[in-house]
């Protein structure tokens, strides 16, 4: 069974967090996730862009 990492916080989280969705998701590939989540504090600014990215790579959101 593979990791999935279902507590990640991207830049646009207002609280915390500065990872990129572009570096997020190549990465998660690279470690062969095949899922991976995203839980930003107070907005859903991320979220249309990590979707397509995570779809196009190949990766569940």
């Amino acid at each position: 069974m593979s990791y999935v990492h279902l507590r990640t916080h991207t830049e646009y989280s207002i609280v915390d967090g500065a990872l990129r969705v572009d570096d997020m998701v190549p990465a998660a590939v690279r470690d062969g996730q095949g899922a991976l989540a995203i839980t930003d504090f107070n907005n859903l600014f991320a979220t249309v862009r990590f979707y397509k990215a995570a779809l196009d790579a190949g990766v569940k959101p």
